[in-house]
């Protein structure tokens, strides 16, 4: 089992990264610094009224000293060190978490090379397109950029700010007439609804936005909203670009993509009034989606992006996932430590809501270091393609600490000691026997194999020989 996440790792990774001396932080927080070096080393615990100067003096929410980013750097690195092809004896768990502890710039620069290591072997092994163009997809690099930033951007958020309070629209049913309005007179822009293989696409030449007709109307607001943060939000997203500084095109591509679905979603959805109407509805994302004229995935979404500091929201895990159990989108405000590769555990919600398409499914998911997160999850169809074309279906899934759960309307009637489901990290991690759900036994361990027995589990296994 995974050990407890502690608090003092956190806050002598804070201090470090502040240039801050532990004199200096004792100072600070009026206790000596004899006091702060047990509290550093998980000796002492820390009162209330310390988090809370910790918070303020580090300008961070309290869920970020809870040691979310130390529990996703261990998953991580648990991961990289069980790849076989590495061809390394396992790591235990302790010597990890020192390593995290101890040097967490080197166990990122550790993840790094990892990750160079993964795209060198699938480059290696021929990944191509038919045509024999090598393609590597730098993904994972927009997906770090965008959890290093909180998925929170205040240059858009002004941005997006400023435009909604020049259109002046409050209402939500008005909103898709003035963003087509303000293109038109604006920027002499004429926005048609037609029959196209395309769900957006604009026309230089003719100045005009074609907007599919299969798309739902909260769909075809929102595809009309990123263009006119192309062009309006179009300085403070280079201005983001160039202080991310990504290593290619490509990665900047889709950074760029992403920081224009941002804008998008805040002109819609503006900072002060989502965050009102999320605590009024208590998170109930199919009314909040509601109130705002928008889609469940675009409220969900926009929910994990509420980290201003003085006004921020619950810290949200936010996942997007196809039938197929692709990640397509994912961020960890709420410090849940998602897999990088492979798979997740086929006993978490997101797995569960493909059977009720349209549905929301709620789990109370503790993870194996004790961590218990309050889960929903939804199935939704994209517009369907001409016929026979199957529609898209992925899920929505969402999350937060469970000690939260009294403000989330999905929590409701939940006996949340009794409904607790134990989860892993996924297969290839998990240390958990018998059971029922496993796909394949933990990486790092040993198979048992007695054709006498027949258990629970598909695989039996031991720890790995010393």
């Amino acid at each position: 089992m995974a050990r407890k996440p502690l608090i003092g790792r956190t806050i002598r990774r804070l201090r470090t990264e502040r240039g801050m001396t532990q004199a200096a932080l004792a100072a600070a927080l009026g206790i000596s610094g004899s006091y702060l070096n047990l509290i550093e080393h998980d000796q002492r615990g820390v009162t209330a009224s310390l988090l809370l100067k910790l918070a303020a003096l580090f300008q961070v929410d309290l869920a970020a000293l809870g040691g979310a980013e130390e529990r996703q750097l261990e998953a991580s690195l648990r991961e990289a060190f069980v790849d076989p092809l590495l061809g390394v004896e396992k790591v235990p768990e302790a010597e990890v978490a020192a390593l995290v502890d101890a040097a967490p710039n080197a166990a990122r620069a550790v993840l790094a090379i990892y990750r160079a290591f993964r795209v060198a072997r699938e480059d290696a092994a021929g990944i191509a397109l038919p045509g024999g163009t090598r393609v590597v997809l730098p993904t994972e690099e927009a997906r770090d950029v965008f959890h290093a930033k909180q998925n929170f951007f205040p240059g858009l958020e002004a941005a997006a700010e400023a435009i909604g309070a020049e259109m002046g629209i409050t209402l939500a049913a008005e909103m898709n007439h003035a963003i087509a309005e303000r293109l038109r007179r604006k920027h002499g822009m004429t926005v048609v609804v037609q029959t196209q293989p395309e769900l957006r696409r604009y026309d230089a030449a003719s100045r005009t936005l074609s907007l599919s007709d299969l798309l739902p109307r909260e769909s075809r607001g929102f595809q009309m909203a990123f263009q006119l943060m192309l062009i309006e939000a179009r300085d403070a997203v280079e201005a983001e670009i160039a202080a991310i500084r990504p290593s290619s095109e490509e990665a900047a591509a889709l950074i760029r993509v992403g920081l224009l679905n941002y804008a998008a979603a805040a002109l819609l959805m503006p900072y002060a009034r989502f965050l009102a109407a999320a605590r009024e509805l208590r998170h109930d994302m199919d009314a909040v989606a509601a109130r705002f004229g928008v889609g469940f995935e675009q409220a969900c979404h926009r929910l994990s992006t509420l980290s201003r500091e003085g006004a921020r929201g619950i810290p949200f895990f936010f996942l997007r996932a196809d039938a197929a159990g692709n990640v397509t989108k994912r961020f960890s405000a709420a410090g849940f430590p998602f897999a990088r590769y492979g798979g997740s555990c086929p006993r978490w919600v997101p797995h569960q809501a493909f059977a009720t398409p349209g549905r929301v499914q709620v789990q109370v998911a503790r993870l194996p270091d004790g961590a218990t997160f309050l889960c929903f999850a939804k199935a939704l169809a994209r517009p369907a393609g001409p016929w026979p074309e199957p529609p898209e279906v992925h899920v929505i899934a969402m999350g937060c600490d469970v000690a939260h759960a009294d403000e989330v309307a999905y929590a409701d009637g939940l006996d949340l000691e009794r409904a607790v489901t134990e989860i892993g990290l996924s297969c290839r991690l998990c240390e958990r026997p018998n059971c029922r759900s496993r796909a394949f036994p933990p990486v790092a361990h040993r198979l048992v194999l007695d054709p006498e027995v027949k258990g629970a589990s598909a695989f039996s296994f031991a720890p790995p020989r010393r």
